[in-house]
């Protein structure tokens, strides 16, 4: 009896370490992500790209929505023992994806960042996979306590109580979705200084190479080291330069923030250098800018320009689009061009509207939450 009482105490023991483990990492990743459904959208379209199917990106959206109320709905289901077998085996099912798809990611390396945490955390592919890894040894041990659940609450019940998550879930992505991350985890993020995160220490390590030289003599191929290489032997052929990056050294924060004007002028440090204020109107893309908010975009150009305060709209677009643009919507202020990628990690809209001062994020709008001149005067003022 005693034995029987002690098996079943560390079954359930067991049971509740492996729920919690599994519930915290899939909901703060479905929580992380649900703040920035637009996020995990690009993600998923890096993914359809680097596997040669970009033509199923108008799926990227709709699936970023689905897949984080599955993983956001499985952690709370995990923590608070809600249908726990089927839980576990719709966990199951997603893992037995994500585990060889992050293996296949980690081997291959066609994206740099799987996005498991967003913005929050980045980690490596390897760090991803061995994180699943994990996952799935937990899984495993719950499915063999499974056994010793006693739910607190009839079938009905539980099933009800899972509109929580989902519905909560939903409603958090729509908000974010339609308006800014309610929380940003971003270098762009306000209050954060664009030009200190672009500097690199003095100290910073460096990134280092393995560079081999391949020369050929009689028809024979060989690779040498930088120290004996036959660089004087002219009976040595030289065929090719082999370089290998071994080691990346720092990368800071922002690293590819830049504002050309007309295709040549950098000005990049006359816009984070400059004392007063200054507007960014972010179009990562101008064919695909939201139109509703180009008139108070041009009314805000106007405010500004009253006030002696640049604003620059930035975009990734051809000159052909950009010129084609400005004439048809009346833009009065410049013209310029930034990377696409960086556009789309400064706000999550197109167009989105950042206000700046001395290169420091003061406040960033969603194109549905375009200021009026009244809050622009009482930021600014």
């Amino acid at each position: 009896m005693t034995e029987s009482y002690t098996k079943i105490k560390f079954g359930r023991i067991a049971q509740t370490i492996c729920r919690w483990f599994i519930g915290i990492v899939f909901l703060f990743s479905g929580f992380v992500k649900a703040v920035d459904p637009i996020g995990t959208n690009y993600k998923i379209c890096d993914y359809l790209e680097a596997f040669g199917l970009p033509e199923l990106s108008v799926l990227a959206l709709p699936a970023a929505f689905a897949m984080i109320m599955v993983e956001f709905t499985i952690g709370f289901n995990m923590i608070f023992s809600l249908k726990l077998k089927v839980s576990a085996i719709v966990t199951a099912l997603f893992m037995a994806v994500m585990t060889p798809l992050t293996l296949y990611l980690a081997v291959a390396n066609p994206v740099s960042d799987c996005g498991c945490f967003g913005d929050a955390i980045v980690i490596s592919n390897w760090q991803t996979f061995w994180k699943n890894i994990i996952i799935d040894f937990f899984l495993i041990l719950l499915f063999f306590t499974l056994k010793y659940n006693r739910p607190r609450l009839t079938d009905a019940g539980q099933w009800i109580c899972m509109l929580l998550p989902l519905l909560t879930c939903l409603g958090l992505e729509f908000y974010c979705y339609r308006h800014l991350p309610i929380i940003d985890f971003r270098p762009y993020k306000v209050g954060n200084n664009i030009e200190e995160l672009m500097a690199i220490p003095d100290d910073a390590p460096v990134d280092k190479y393995n560079t081999t030289f391949v020369y050929s003599k009689d028809g024979v191929e060989k690779e040498f080291s930088l120290s004996d290489a036959p660089f004087e032997d002219s009976t040595w052929v030289f065929v090719r330069q082999n370089t290998e990056l071994i080691e990346r050294g720092y990368v800071p924060p922002i690293h590819d923030f830049s504002i050309v004007i007309d295709g040549e002028d950098d000005i990049t440090d006359l816009v984070l250098e400059r004392d007063g204020y200054t507007l960014l109107v972010i179009s990562s893309k101008l064919e695909t800018a939201d139109s509703k908010g180009f008139k108070r975009i041009n009314e805000i150009s106007r405010w500004a320009a009253e006030r002696d305060m640049p604003v620059y709209w930035l975009t990734a677009s051809f000159h052909s689009v950009i010129d084609e643009f400005v004439k048809n919507n009346g833009v009065t202020c410049a013209m310029a061009q930034t990377d696409e990628i960086t556009l789309k990690t400064i706000v999550r809209s197109n167009p989105g509207l950042v206000l700046l001062k001395k290169g420091t994020v003061i406040k960033k709008w969603h194109v549905n939450d375009l200021p009026s001149d009244e809050q622009l005067n009482l930021i600014t003022k």
